[in-house]
């Protein structure tokens, strides 16, 4: 099969003059959702867009579309894209890589004379982050009716904007169809984690995206005065919760290597320095690549956080925030990036999702899959996030070539 290779350099230069919008002191960037940085890095895009012969449409979330014609633009399209909002301290390239990759892809079309049958199509989804407004992810999530737009519409920010005032600030929402008919969509970034770099591997075949369980968490003691109530005799909610968080990690070894467990927040109510604490809520994240994994996972949590508690006459209340269950992707559409990245003869692995994206929404709608590539040190979601010029130039050469081996998988 034919190969085609995209021109690295000017998708490097694309990155590096979308990351002095929003740039930080520390060399990240800060484009919080429909804020107006999030709108100049839209502005700089559209722009670009428009230089390569595409038309711009939005919907009502503020989900934005750029559209290259096909051959038949009745056919549903291909469709690339991720995000360009980012976290308050966020890097160059989460989310960005897939928008601008996908506008690589079209201008290598371009410059190769290739005309797909059906249209392509680069999306850039709403608040992709959730840093500025919660749930995270939901442009996608309203474009698939997994949220209703409504309530998104409604969601207020730290200051009380809401996102239906944010849109209107702006001005970058529109007619299109929520659920209108996508043939695939491809979706590129960098892998967020350290497994790509550590392996010495550019390109990952993402299979899926692993099974997500939090769980809210609170024990109930006693507050009792610290220098009055001897050790024997107290009910201290955070000790409690302190051996609590140590059979959690029991819990993940128990489930190696695949099982995750992360404490990411702990309240200790009413703190005095000199108080017994009384009540201490937390939260846990548990993940695996496994359905019936992550319930066992949630089961065992449980079981031993009811023992501890028992054990030391704690109240306890356990409740599911949220369950997000394991996303297998698209066969034909993991296949086209297969025989793309083994006919580029670039060194690769298969891959599961450890993160939230988009494509995670996608995937319930249309055939969907995700490239990775790595990034330095394994680290995003940080001022220091960075990525190599060739594994970003690779990864591009990966997307171009599956998009392509996908479109001509339609009959004549």
């Amino acid at each position: 099969m034919s190969v085609f290779k995209i021109n690295g350099e000017r998708l490097w230069a694309s990155l590096m003059d979308m990351a002095k919008v929003g740039a930080t002191e520390r060399g990240g960037n800060c484009r919080l959702a429909l804020s107006r940085e999030d709108l100049a890095g839209r502005e700089l895009f559209m722009g670009w867009c428009r230089e390569a012969g595409m038309q711009i449409a939005f919907d009502a979330i503020g989900n934005l579309f750029a559209r290259r014609a096909g051959q038949d633009d009745s056919l549903a399209p291909i469709v690339m894209g991720s995000h360009l909002d980012t976290q308050p301290k966020g890097g160059r390239f989460d989310g960005i890589y897939g928008v601008l990759g996908g506008l690589e892809v079209v201008r290598s079309l371009n410059d190769l004379g290739i005309i797909t049958r059906q249209p392509i199509e680069i999306a850039v989804w709403t608040n992709e982050e959730g840093a500025r407004f919660t749930p995270a992810m939901f442009g996608s999530a309203v474009f698939t009716g997994a949220l209703s737009l409504q309530t998104a519409l409604d969601a207020k920010d730290a200051d009380g904007i809401s996102v239906a005032q944010a849109l209107a600030e702006i001005g970058q929402h529109g007619t299109l169809a929520f659920k209108r008919p996508f043939d695939a969509y491809f979706e590129a970034h960098i892998e967020q984690g350290p497994i790509l770099e550590d392996n010495g591997l550019p390109v990952g075949v993402v299979t899926g995206g692993q099974a997500i369980c939090w769980l809210d968490v609170q024990v109930s003691g006693v507050s009792a005065h610290a220098g009055t109530t001897p050790m024997p005799l107290r009910k201290d909610a955070f000790f409690g919760t302190a051996e609590m968080a140590m059979e959690l990690e029991a819990i993940s070894r128990d489930f190696a290597p695949k099982g995750l467990v992360t404490v990411g927040q702990l309240q200790i109510a009413k703190s005095s320095r000199n108080t017994i604490p009384g009540r201490v809520q937390f939260t846990v994240d548990l993940r695996h690549h496994e359905d019936q994994q992550i319930h066992a996972m949630e089961q065992a949590v449980s079981a031993r956080l009811t023992h501890i508690a028992h054990q030391r006459g704690l109240g306890l209340e356990i409740s599911r925030h949220w369950l997000s269950p394991a996303t297998p992707f698209d066969p034909a559409c993991i296949a086209a990036v297969r025989s793309a990245v083994q006919a580029l003869e670039y060194p690769h692995q298969d891959i599961v999702s450890g993160a939230g994206h988009d494509a995670i929404h996608l995937a319930r709608h249309c055939p969907t899959t995700m490239i990775f590539i790595p990034c330095v040190g394994g680290l995003s979601h940080n001022e220091a996030e960075d990525a190599l010029p060739e594994d970003v130039r690779m990864g591009c050469d990966v997307l171009l070539n599956a998009v392509l081996n996908r479109a001509q998988q339609l009959p004549d």
